[in-house]
């Protein structure tokens, strides 16, 4: 039966067509296909189904906010045409990702096309909301930021390389059960296969005796020293004639110094204890003694060991002290808590033994201009005068000092008049006068008041002496003036510096400039980690600092006496050296 279109209802998201029959033309009711009763019963459901049509158009008109879901409404091109094919919704597939078209649209693009008139005052509130914050997150640079943020690739390690620990395997225990035995008593002794065996107390040693030869602990048995390390050891160090600069000529050194990737080296394998630079010029060499008396001697141009770094162990404790002999440049002298004084002799190749006390040893400084005598503080509070061309082992003389001082934990002899030495006690600072020295309770004959905890370091200034520079647990760095030796010599500076280092940590140590007298560089506790050079008045002349290459605490610092090279030692080991 052929068919003709009666409606089209076109409301919304519907396409209704609706069909009737029609007689031929030219033929007789009777004689069609279809009887008058089905006409008549086709065309009352059709007019039913156009009535609920039309109701239900007027319900969907009176209700235009209410949601509907997206994925059976029709496209735009079904939505609108006068096909009646009808149109099934598409189904995604399992793992396929829905695409947001409206995230890849312009937010000024999206407003326009939503913000209509139909939009309640909600809607346009929170379309002016999103645009905003839009707005706003654009403006902070994310993408930017966290490209900076990115964990950048660790770098190599250079110096020192991890020894390869092997893991001990040890037997399955099993019960007796399992081995099929029959359970024992508890009064009778315990089986063979579950006695415990205490391991055996290694047995401490408490100091090496006698001379140390100097063989590097990272290079094979029997090698001797690199050639190239002996004959730069042995190199005459350069005259400095102790000139000071302009302040802002020496900052401008200063701010030409930097650090990279080469020069962080692992020196020694535990935490920096000492440190100090080899007067020579032609090239940088360092020594730095650790927690567990081992000396590691760093060349950053040499080739042998581990990039440059050879490793001894002439001390079994923590290296207090290490310095080279500004006259004797082939000499290195330590001391260590194990209560041994060594002078390392790179052409003799040994670290020969030149004091011991039952004591541990603190600190040292070279008595003498020819740098044969020592005076050396340790942890009973006395001070001892050792010359080292008189052999044996013993001291010249031995003083106690304050009697309330319970430990020495720095001396320093004045760079001018030699007969004064100033030494940090856990009871306060004092200079003393060597020739007025008795064997208990030696007075002194200045003492620099203030402090009000204990002090770690005590330093006159390198050229004159006018100066000495204090660290102490106070959490201040002080000045005072000694140009002359009265009672109490009076305060110049006091800055604010945290030094609380703790337990992990060796003690934050100032030290001055041994080419501007007049300025001091230490350590730094605040992130980014960093090093602080100060003016004697108090102002802070340059911060030495890299994020990439200087990212923990450096307590431990020395400076080069004739070059721009500064260097500082971690609890890790490590030397960063900027230049």
């Amino acid at each position: 039966m052929a068919g003709v279109c009666m409606r089209t209802l076109m409301k919304k998201e519907r396409s209704a067509v609706y069909f009737l029959p029609q007689v031929e033309e030219g033929g007789h009711p009777e004689s069609t296909t279809m009887s008058n009763s089905t006409v008549r019963h086709t065309v009352k459901d059709t007019l039913d189904l156009i009535f609920k049509d039309e109701k239900r158009t007027q319900v969907n008109a009176t209700s235009e906010n209410v949601r509907r879901s997206t994925r059976n409404r029709l496209p735009p091109s079904a939505r609108f045409s006068n096909s009646s094919v009808e149109v099934k919704p598409t189904k995604r597939k399992r793992g396929e990702v829905k695409k947001d078209e409206d995230s890849t649209k312009d937010p000024d693009s999206y407003e326009n096309e939503h913000n209509g008139p139909g939009l309640s005052e909600y809607e346009l509130e929170r379309l002016e909301t999103i645009r905003q914050n839009r707005a706003f997150l654009s403006s902070l640079n994310l993408q930017q930021t966290a490209e900076m943020l990115r964990l950048k690739k660790k770098p190599p390690q250079i110096g020192l390389k991890k020894e390869k620990v092997v893991k001990e395997v040890l037997p399955v225990r099993k019960s007796l059960r399992l081995q099929n035995k029959e359970p024992t008593s508890r009064s009778t002794e315990q089986s063979a296969d579950f006695a415990v065996t205490e391991p055996k107390e290694e047995e401490v040693v408490r100091s090496l005796t006698g001379p140390v030869p100097m063989c590097p602990l990272n290079l094979e048995e029997g090698s001797t020293l690199p050639e190239g390390l002996i004959h730069l050891w042995a190199e005459e160090p350069v005259k400095y004639e102790g000139k000071k600069l302009d302040l802002e000529i020496y900052k401008e050194g200063l701010q030409k110094m930097d650090i990279h990737e080469g020069r962080v080296v692992k020196v020694v394998k535990d935490r920096v204890f000492s440190a100090a630079f080899h007067p020579c010029a032609s090239s940088l060499l360092m020594a730095a003694g650790d927690k567990w008396g081992k000396i590691g001697i760093w060349n950053m141009e040499g080739s042998w060991g581990d990039d440059g770094v050879l490793v001894f162990e002439p001390h079994t404790r923590p290296i207090t002290s290490t310095a080279f002999s500004r006259s004797q440049p082939t000499t290195l002298i330590t001391t260590s808590y194990d209560g041994t004084a060594r002078a390392g002799d790179i052409e003799q190749a040994t670290f020969k033994e030149v004091y011991r006390l039952e004591e541990g040893l603190k600190s040292f400084d070279f008595f003498s201009h020819d740098c044969t005598t020592l005076i050396i503080g340790n942890t009973n509070g006395c001070v001892a005068i050792v010359d080292m061309r008189t052999p044996g082992t013993s001291h010249e003389s031995l003083h106690a000092l304050d009697p309330v001082s319970k430990i020495v934990r720095s001396v320093h002899v004045h760079p001018v008049q030699r007969q004064y030495f100033v030494a940090a006690e856990s009871s306060g600072v004092r200079i003393y006068d060597v020739r007025c020295l008795k064997k208990q309770s030696s007075k002194a004959v200045s003492e620099l008041s203030g402090h009000t905890r204990s002090v770690s370091y005590a330093y006159f200034s390198p050229d004159t002496g006018n100066r000495v520079l204090t660290t102490s647990f106070d959490d201040k760095l002080r000045v005072f003036d000694t140009s002359q030796v009265i009672s109490p010599p009076p305060m110049l500076t006091s800055i604010r510096h945290n030094t609380q280092t703790g337990r992990w940590l060796s003690k934050m140590e100032a030290v001055w400039d041994p080419k501007q007298e007049d300025c001091f560089v230490v350590g730094c506790l605040e992130w980014p980690r960093r090093i602080k050079v100060f003016h004697e008045t108090g102002k802070l002349v340059h911060i030495f600092e890299n994020p990439d290459h200087m990212t923990t605490v450096c307590p431990i610092v020395a400076l080069h006496p004739s070059r721009n090279a500064l260097v500082g030692g971690n609890s890790s080991g490590r030397l960063h050296v900027f230049t």
